[in-house]
């Protein structure tokens, strides 16, 4: 009779000699389990299997065979079609997210990682080891407690470069407001605050970097609480505390954020053949930024909402607070000039306006313009240029030289003559 040969591990070997030892009763099934760190229930199984089947009960029944959930070919080479059409630079989560809502190709989305691995269309990236040592700031507890916010540069669509500035809420994940604009400049800054704090409200805080819109870094600025930017001005008056990173990775929420949005968004505004503004934050507000939140935003340790409502008054005066401001000094014709334009101060006024008075104006996000004194709005209208004064050049026409020819008997005519007669001889 041919005998079988079976392949062991050295591992499989040992556990088979334990199995041995307790079946020869030299050991206890306690003692077996504690060899083997199995429960006794196990070692129990694995002792009828080698009386049974001798040392073949010890390797595992599916060695040599094809696995019970393998992937049907059919399937992984449709995946692998399908990928390689569609979808070749996305990574393997995404492109099994598209598989399944989209192509309705049923498969597991490490199926779809090994895959894109072994056919050489997505590598891994290797980790970094970090030099740094950094230890992890715990998320807040409640949602508003405190919003990251910036804004990123990028070609997100259309082959040209836009800014994406958008707010992620530290306790939840959520991605609150996310809006394209061409710049982060203050105008902007202010229109994306404006619309926040029209929706949930204010937040308690806001963590931040140190662009200067945010932030004066000049060296004199820390010595003089007055140097601030018109962005800490508005943040001041609607009491929201501002939070200055001192690195990016300080506020790395937001900058994971945009990393995995330069992945995922471009993509979806890609498949959807998104190439304008207006439409791109009209799909970020309705479709992506839902489905985003409801994919990776976590539960928040507290289930309050900080953000605070803005009170009659001051949601009537968001205009003025998010508003460019500006002082300038009155004439004595009760002019006011800003921006190479000249503002006449009305005579009928609600407040006294004395010359020389500073008076404060606001340029509102639509481009209007409100002068402010005490507290007071101003009457007034714009001025058309001041005619410039003439500037008349004269040019002098230069009188005709003379020249004075001196006489033949001019004393020093006569003494350069005797000096002539002098050398000749």
């Amino acid at each position: 009779m041919e005998k079988e040969l079976i392949t062991m591990t050295q591992k499989e070997l040992d556990k088979y000699e334990t199995i041995k030892r307790l079946i020869a009763e030299e050991i206890s099934v306690g003692d077996a389990a504690k060899q083997l760190n199995r429960s006794t229930r196990q070692v129990k199984r694995l002792r009828g299997k080698v009386r049974r089947e001798g040392a073949k009960g010890i390797v595992h029944g599916l060695r040599g065979k094809v696995g019970n959930r393998r992937t049907d070919p059919e399937i992984w080479n449709k995946a692998k079609k399908t990928i390689l059409a569609k979808y070749p630079d996305f990574g393997p989560t995404f492109a099994y997210e598209k598989l399944i809502e989209k192509e309705g190709v049923k498969i597991g989305e490490g199926t779809v990682r090994n895959l894109m691995i072994a056919e050489n269309i997505w590598k891994p990236k290797r980790r970094k080891q970090n030099q740094q040592y950094r230890r992890q700031r715990e998320r807040k507890e409640c949602f508003g407690e405190m919003e990251q916010f910036d804004g990123c540069y990028h070609i997100w669509f259309g082959g040209f470069e836009t800014c994406l500035l958008a707010s992620i809420d530290d306790a939840t994940g959520r991605i609150v407001r996310a809006v394209f604009t061409d710049s982060e400049s203050v105008i902007n800054v202010f229109k994306f605050w404006k619309g926040y704090i029209e929706a949930p409200g204010k937040p308690v805080a806001i963590y931040l970097d140190k662009f200067s819109t945010y932030k004066i870094n000049h060296k004199n600025a820390k010595d003089n609480s007055e140097m601030i930017t018109q962005f800490q001005r508005a943040c001041k008056e609607l009491d929201i505390a501002l939070i200055c990173a001192n690195s990016p990775q300080a506020k790395g929420r937001i900058e994971r954020l945009f990393k995995t949005l330069q992945d995922r968004l471009v993509k979806e505004l890609r498949l959807r053949g998104i190439g304008d503004i207006a439409v791109a934050n009209k799909f970020l507000e309705v479709e992506f930024i839902p489905d985003f939140n409801q994919r990776f935003a976590v539960v928040a340790k507290g289930k309050n909402d900080l953000h605070r409502k803005p009170d009659g008054a001051q949601l009537a005066n968001l205009d003025a607070i998010f508003s460019i401001q500006s002082q300038r000094k009155v004439q004595n014709d009760f002019t006011v000039r800003f921006k190479n334009q000249w503002i006449q101060i009305a005579k009928e006024q609600i407040v006294t306006v004395c010359r020389k008075d500073s008076v404060l104006i606001e340029e509102r996000l639509d481009g209007a313009l409100a002068i402010r004194l005490r507290n007071k709005y101003l009457n007034f209208k714009i001025l058309p240029e001041k005619p410039q004064k003439s500037k008349q050049i004269i040019t002098a026409i230069p009188a005709k030289r003379i020249v004075n020819c001196p006489p033949a008997n001019h004393p020093w005519r006569k003494q350069i003559a005797a000096e002539i007669a002098k050398i000749a001889c």
